[in-house]
């Protein structure tokens, strides 16, 4: 592993444990040249998947482009970025255990869409913004509709639940 400070490609891993959730090696590790030291993660990748553009381009899956994209629709909300990862992590394993190779990108952000509703609802406002490529104000107003049908709905099957106990 080449150390981010000096380039060289002495480095030494002093530590290594899993994430919380196990899907990930946190590697803590020290240039012998410089002495910087630095973390890096490893993760276990299933299949090389390729993302299907609109425009018929083919592209590398690229897991930090998701959860960039995700954390911009996050930025300035309050949200543990553990559960962040999780919601990413979640994703790639969908993408992952569906069997294709070259996965469309409305497929993967209908999927980001379907995780940040579970996350935080502004954040998924602002991807379903750029995702479905609004124009106009009342765009915003279907999808907020959309979330308070699905919160009734929510808010219904609970109540059914407890009138079954």
């Amino acid at each position: 592993m080449r150390c981010p400070f000096c380039q060289s490609e002495d480095t030494q891993v002093k530590d290594s444990r899993p994430t919380e959730d196990g899907s990930v090696i946190r590697r803590r590790r020290v240039c012998s040249v410089c002495g910087g030291r630095f973390t890096t993660f490893e993760r276990v990748q299933l299949r090389e998947l390729m993302v299907v553009k609109k425009s018929g381009r083919r592209v590398p899956f690229d897991r930090d482009k998701l959860m960039h994209s995700v954390q911009v629709a996050l930025r300035k909300r309050e949200v543990d970025i553990e559960r962040v990862e999780r919601a990413v992590s979640g994703i790639v394993r969908q993408l992952e255990s569906s069997g294709e190779v070259e996965i469309p990108s409305e497929e993967i952000g209908r999927l980001a869409m379907e995780a940040l509703k579970g996350v935080d609802d502004i954040a998924y406002i602002r991807f379903a913004s750029v995702y479905r490529n609004f124009s106009v104000a009342k765009d915003f107003h279907n999808v907020i509709d959309e979330l308070s049908i699905a919160e009734e709905a929510a808010d219904q099957a609970l109540a059914d639940e407890a009138n079954q106990d």
